[in-house]
């Protein structure tokens, strides 16, 4: 391989990575716009068909669940009253065809007295390459209340320093 042919084949690595860590920021950044808007089956297909959403209070396996907490009368309820589900920019690794990201999402809902801050969470995901593009494998939410494991799920994304 000749300098030239080194240089190009480095910088197509290099914008593949760019172009992976982009199209997965915008695959979990329009998860709040989808699911505040009720498109349950385009918030369900952020997943893999497999996929998990864990949730503090809800454990969803498959796309079918994932949908179905969209059309749930509670998620509808919030819909109509008024929230809005807000994610800071993700920070994403990329591996190959596998990839891990952690966000903050605060969950800010409409009341009688203007909006209130109703949960602020910690976000793992675990997403994967498919022919379809990138695709959550797993997401993990933990409300940031003070317990150990939420900010132990942040800071597992990150490699441990020796």
């Amino acid at each position: 391989m000749t300098s030239v042919e080194a240089r190009l084949a480095a910088l197509e690595e290099r914008l593949r990575l760019l172009e992976d860590e982009r199209e997965i920021t915008r695959l979990i950044l329009s998860y709040g716009p989808l699911v505040d808007g009720g498109r349950a089956e385009d918030v369900a297909a952020l997943w893999d068909d497999d996929g998990v959403y864990d949730v503090d209070e809800l454990l969803m396996t498959g796309r079918a669940e994932i949908e179905a907490m969209v059309r749930s009368t509670p998620h509808q309820r919030w819909i109509a009253g008024g929230c809005a589900h807000f994610t800071g920019p993700p920070h994403v690794a990329v591996s190959g065809d596998d990839a891990t990201a952690v966000a903050y999402t605060l969950m800010i809902v409409n009341t009688a007295d203007g909006f209130t801050l109703r949960r602020a969470t910690a976000n793992h995901w675990r997403l994967r390459r498919t022919p379809s593009g990138w695709r959550a494998v797993e997401r993990t939410n933990r409300v940031l209340d003070g317990r150990e494991e939420s900010p132990a799920l942040l800071a597992s994304h990150f490699p441990a320093r020796a």
